[in-house]
């Protein structure tokens, strides 16, 4: 992240690191530090396409920026293979929380896939245990630096293999014990949340709060399968929801918006798009619309009552933290703290902490804004 002063309110406002944020869809091997990687590559004989942590970042966000998802979801492959031993999660995700916290996260939530990181002989339930380590050692470190954060785990299924049922038993053995809740990742098109089933049966019989990848690579029958197949509480993206909106212009002052039953059930039911503008331009999400910020339907939806919120997705792939995020939009479609605020409040509403929790980070929100 750049330096503070870079990330100002339009018109010199209110510095936006500091206001209090909460991040819903941040992906754990989506966020390692360059210097990491280096690090961990050289202790396990790994070639990495830069030895200098700089040139590292701008690699990955150059082979990020391809427009298409399959082709950004190439860049793991380089950091899932820096996170297959106890000591490299728990790493990682120290690392993780200490860069939510420097960018002034009170509440996130942080999404993996287990299954992704049994290489080298760990066992599942060990995977989860050494991120866990991780997660605290961070959250204390943030304690020391004077700064209150709360983090929670949500374990990804892979939606092209077929382990879900597996995964879920897994998500629901460390419910309330770092894990908050569950979620499919992966190539979207081609792959339904209906293959997975058995699996959000198993979770809805268990009460482990799901979200769901969709809406991203494919469309409104994706979103749909995470609705109903999937039983999603919130959607990871969900973006091309948009497409379910049908704006007339009538004249040159009148512009006429008519919902589909779609967009018309997720707003009515406030179902929270975890939307990522900038990851959403890199993967090609919303090319139907556009390749420019000013193009991505984010206003659309927020301006239509929808519960919005703003994420990063992948730190590292996109060369961003959830102060840019707000930053850009603020930049392109003129937003003032007020509309910041609300972003976070509809984080803070969606997220998988208890109502009572969830009403006092409200409180935190209301009060840290209230002092910019």
């Amino acid at each position: 992240m750049n330096a503070t002063r870079d990330y100002l309110m339009p018109g010199g406002g209110a510095d936006i690191t500091t206001l209090p944020k909460v991040s819903l869809h941040d992906h754990l091997d989506g966020g390692l530090r360059p210097q990491t990687i280096i690090d961990l590559g050289a202790e396990i004989g790994l070639d990495v396409p830069a030895t200098d942590a700089g040139d590292l970042g701008e690699w990955f966000a150059e082979k990020s920026d391809s427009g298409s998802l399959v082709e950004y979801l190439k860049t793991f492959d380089l950091t899932t293979a820096v996170m297959q031993t106890r000591e490299g999660l728990t790493r990682v995700a120290r690392e993780f929380v200490q860069d939510l916290a420097a960018d002034g996260v009170v509440y996130g939530e942080i999404r993996w896939a287990p299954e992704q990181h049994v290489a080298r002989g760990l066992s599942l339930d060990e995977t989860v245990e050494a991120v866990q380590e991780g997660l605290e050692a961070g959250v204390a470190d943030a304690a020391a630096g004077g700064h209150s954060i709360r983090v929670g785990q949500l374990v990804s299924a892979m939606r092209h293999t077929d382990r879900g049922l597996e995964i879920a038993k897994l998500a629901h053995r460390h419910l309330g014990n770092g894990v908050v809740g569950f979620d499919i990742a992966g190539p979207e098109a081609g792959f339904p949340p209906s293959n997975l089933r058995d699996a959000f049966d198993y979770l809805a019989q268990n009460f482990v709060p799901r979200t769901v990848h969709a809406g991203e690579a494919d469309g409104l029958e994706s979103i749909k399968g995470a609705l109903f197949d999937g039983r999603a509480l919130r959607l990871g993206h969900g973006v091309r929801l948009a497409e379910d909106i049908r704006a007339e212009r009538e004249d040159d002052e009148n512009t006429y918006v008519t919902l589909g039953p779609l967009a018309q059930w997720v707003k009515d039911r406030e179902i929270a798009l975890e939307l990522s503008p900038s990851s959403n331009l890199q993967t090609g999400a919303i090319e139907r619309w556009g390749e420019e910020l000013i193009d991505h339907p984010f206003d659309l939806l927020y301006q239509l009552g929808f519960r919005v919120t703003v994420n990063t997705d992948n730190r590292l792939m996109s060369a961003t933290s959830l102060t840019r995020e707000l930053w850009l939009l603020a930049q392109t479609f003129d937003y003032d703290l007020s509309d910041l605020a609300v972003f976070q409040l509809n984080a803070a509403a969606a997220s998988f902490l208890p109502l009572e929790e969830r009403e006092a980070l409200a409180e935190t929100i209301i009060a840290g804004f209230d002092e910019a």
